[in-house]
């Protein structure tokens, strides 16, 4: 005799809390248990169908599935694409306007929402949901969605790798007899208050740092402008904190600053410096007062200097970029710059398992815009331009006495 009562309490205290194919299992195992003429009383207490009780039984002689499926391969309702065969198509259809990407590459993505587009195809006459087209768009076309990319610099200079080139030579002849070689920049300028700055840190949960909600320059504190020096060798920086503009004079300045308080000691020998630079900003190739504040050092220090500019567009590959201001940036990701002090100390505090080590000082002169220098100053420098691409490549003399 079939134990109605027996079963219907393992069906309330166990079967009924378990997933699609526990209850299949548990189902079946009840009738094979029970015997002949079980299936319609098992059926009727778990309110599971005969035909599914008879799946059970399949599972129970079949081995266990893969790890997160409740059904063997094929089971379950048809997929939306085959219930719907035009659907795939229609909804290509009206992403292809929206598409964006690489046509070289596979991957694909859309400016469109998966509402928007069942939107559309439900006034197409297809009954798809957001979450549907979502699905469709990563399984069946491949679409993703994806942010924005830097990647296009626009027109390459043909001389570009040949520049590139010219640098690397001049930079590993310098570094093979023991002279400098620095990589210079003006990083961005920096708002200074308790102002958001990108990025995250560790505190206590729920205790987020309060900053402004509008990053309105504070008049008192105003901005910090950093330049930075990298020595290649040395894998060392020095920056300059300016506080008024990002001129020549003061990108010169603070290369000045680095040859005297960490270039003579570390080099006391060197008679010539190499720099690399951008084409553009304060220490621009075609950037006349740039020249005239570089001859005036060299007849300050003595020494000759060789200026080497990256071709436009190319200030990424400046290495000063990739191995100092990166990691400066990183240390003080989430840290609020509240006072010119602050960010001197988070500089100076940068360091990398490499072995990076960066120095910091702030700049209190007051540097004015606007400067004109006439072709009759450039006359009088004592500047030589190299025979590839004089207008990147050009060397700095020392002048006599009488001629500055």
């Amino acid at each position: 005799m079939i134990d109605r009562e027996g079963i219907r309490l393992r069906w309330d205290a166990l079967g009924c809390k378990l997933d699609e194919r526990g209850q299949r299992l548990f189902a079946a195992n009840e009738v094979r248990a029970a015997g002949h003429g079980a299936l319609v009383i098992v059926s009727q207490i778990t309110g599971l169908a005969r035909s599914t009780i008879n799946r059970g039984e399949d599972d129970l002689d079949e081995g266990p599935l893969p790890e997160g499926r409740v059904r063997r391969k094929g089971g379950g309702p048809k997929s939306s694409s085959a219930r719907d065969p035009t659907l795939v198509a229609d909804l290509q259809r009206l992403v292809e306007p929206a598409t964006m990407g690489d046509p070289m590459r596979p991957l694909k993505w859309v400016s469109k929402s998966p509402a928007k587009l069942a939107e559309a195809l439900h006034e197409g006459g297809h009954e798809v949901s957001p979450n549907t087209v979502a699905k469709l768009l990563v399984t069946q076309l491949e679409y993703s969605r994806q942010f924005n990319r830097k990647t296009h610099e626009g027109a390459s200079h043909p001389d570009r790798d040949g520049q590139f080139e010219h640098i690397n030579t001049k930079v590993v002849a310098a570094q093979a007899a023991g002279l400098p070689v620095i990589s210079v920049d003006t990083k961005k300028k920096e708002l200074v208050g308790n102002f958001k700055n990108g990025g995250s840190d560790y505190r206590p949960k729920g205790d987020p740092h309060r900053v402004k909600v509008h990053d309105f320059e504070d008049k008192a504190l105003g901005k910090v402008v950093p330049y930075g020096v990298y020595d290649v060798g040395a894998n060392a920086g020095w920056v300059s904190l300016g506080i008024t503009s990002d001129t020549a004079e003061f990108a010169v300045n603070a290369i000045r600053t680095w040859i005297e308080r960490i270039g003579r000691p570390r080099y006391p020998h060197m008679h010539e410096l190499t720099i690399t630079a951008d084409c553009g900003g304060s220490n621009g190739a075609r950037v006349r007062l740039w020249k005239v504040s570089l001859q005036k050092l060299a007849d300050e220090s003595g020494l000759t200097l060789r200026v080497h500019h990256y071709p436009p567009g190319t200030s990424k590959w400046n290495k000063i970029e990739h191995r100092m201001f990166c990691h400066i940036t990183q240390n003080w990701r989430g840290k609020p710059l509240e006072s010119r002090l602050a960010v001197v100390e988070l500089i100076g505090a940068t360091r990398t398992k490499s072995g990076l080590t960066i120095e910091c000082a702030l700049d209190e002169r007051t540097y004015e815009k606007g400067i004109r220098i006439k072709k009759a100053q450039m006359k009088l420098l004592d500047i030589q331009g190299d025979a590839f691409h004089p207008e990147w490549n050009y060397t700095i003399k020392p002048r006599r006495p009488e001629n500055p």
